[in-house]
């Protein structure tokens, strides 16, 4: 999920720089995560705006943070592109806002963002280091693109640039991260689909559709292109303008060639779009995989051979956040890291940032499935209840661990973004 418009750090040790602010010493860690402050009797709950699109927004997180955490969510629903508008030209306008770590080179400058106090942030130091560094079991991800971990400091509370390295001042608190990949419906195919060039494959013409979304469609693109062995790119995140030109004039060929039914900016729009079959193969995102799994509809989220777009999204605030409402923003961050929003987004076939406390809030047949690659033991079920999986089923793509180490490359904003946006609605509109 994305922002239309939008260096490894150093190796300091996130653990001895937060340990003491975070205050997260051994057997008192279940204790100060369940103790979150109640009300007083009578007292009005602290309103939080939350900006961000409906992707993000969940009432029965929200119900749940008022339950658990006395902080009432009112949200506030907008487009990918009018997250972005909002905080550089109405900061004001909200109190917490959900933005994608690659937007953060379009954002900081503006100077309308905080920079997040980590010693408030309790878990803080259990943050995976996916994200904070870009290693999983000690080993290097892909980071071509806008790698979550060249942007997640800054120099100060208030500075506008990013620190080379780690800091106690976070850009965003990380809510969300997956690796993307293309959807199918193995039913409506023949054969199985293992290469990103499928979305490009004649035989699938008229029944593709593209994100229309220029920083993640391009990217997508990039893949399939690559793939395909028509174009190779020095780094599918950052293209020049000859590269940009090369992947438009594919596009274009593809499109005019009828390859594409649709071009969809809205997760609803991708789920309609596979659960009535008008397409077979798409962009597509894990929880919309898991919107058609409820609808009895057979979909797949693809491991390709070429790997995953990775992306990953987390809480900012305000520069003019203030008093009660900053103290309560920090009390929700808190809350939404202690677990069981956490599960919650699990069961969407995401991945939280701290996952300790996610698998807290998990059954085990829950964990083995969502992150263990192990076949399910008894039904899966999606957060509102409904099955999705039948006991026996596994993951597409198999564990945590090998679904985030295949991350070939990160939703990104491009140093040619604009050029690109211009090429992309060209392509569009041919």
């Amino acid at each position: 999920m994305a922002i239309s418009d939008e260096t490894k750090t150093a190796a300091v040790s996130r653990r001895s720089l937060l340990k003491a602010g975070a205050g997260l010493a051994g057997a008192g860690l279940a204790t100060r995560l369940s103790a979150f402050p109640t009300p007083a009797i009578g007292a009005e709950p602290v309103t939080l705006r939350y900006l961000s699109t409906a992707t993000n927004q969940s009432p029965a997180i929200a119900e749940k943070a008022m339950e658990e955490a006395g902080v009432k969510i009112e949200y506030v629903t907008v487009t990918t592109d009018e997250v972005a508008k909002r905080i550089i030209t109405q900061p004001n306008s909200f109190d917490l806002v959900d933005s994608e770590y690659f937007s953060l080179p379009n954002l900081v400058p503006s100077g309308n963002l905080m920079g997040m106090d980590a010693k408030k942030i309790k878990l803080a130091d259990k943050i995976t280091p996916v994200l904070t560094k870009g290693t999983i079991d000690g080993k290097d991800v892909g980071s071509q693109g806008s790698a979550p971990w060249k942007y997640f400091y800054l120099d100060g509370r208030h500075s506008k640039k990013f620190a080379e390295a780690p800091t106690e001042w976070m850009t965003l608190i990380p809510t969300t991260y997956n690796a993307d990949s293309l959807g199918d419906r193995p039913d409506l195919i023949d054969g199985e689909v293992t290469h990103w060039s499928a979305l490009l494959d004649p035989k699938f013409k008229g029944k593709a559709a593209l994100i229309n979304i220029p920083s993640i469609g391009i990217m997508d693109a990039a893949m399939a292109i690559e793939s395909s062995g028509q174009f190779k790119y020095k780094d599918k995140g950052n293209m020049t303008k000859a590269e940009i030109d090369k992947t438009m004039e594919i596009l274009t060929k593809a499109k005019k060639d009828g390859q594409f039914r649709a071009f969809w900016t809205d997760f609803n729009q991708s789920v309609n779009l596979m659960a009535s079959g008008e397409v077979v193969i798409q962009s597509m995102w894990s929880p919309a995989v898991t919107a058609v799994r409820s609808k009895g509809i057979k979909c797949t989220y693809l491991a390709l051979e070429e790997g995953y777009r990775g992306w990953a999204s987390g809480f900012a605030l305000p520069r003019t956040l203030r008093d009660k409402k900053l103290d309560a923003a920090y009390e929700f961050i808190n809350w939404f890291l202690s677990g069981w929003a956490g599960a919650y987004l699990s069961r969407q076939g995401y991945y939280p940032a701290v996952l300790d406390t996610a698998k807290e809030k998990m059954e085990p047949y829950e964990w083995a499935y969502w992150y263990e690659g192990k076949p399910a033991e008894k039904p899966i079920k999606a957060p509102d209840g409904t099955v999705i999986e039948q006991p026996g089923a596994v993951r597409d793509g198999g564990s945590y661990e090998t679904r985030m180490s295949r991350i070939a490359c990160w939703n990104s904003v491009m140093d040619e973004n604009e050029y690109l946006i211009t090429k992309w609605n060209e392509f569009v509109a041919a």
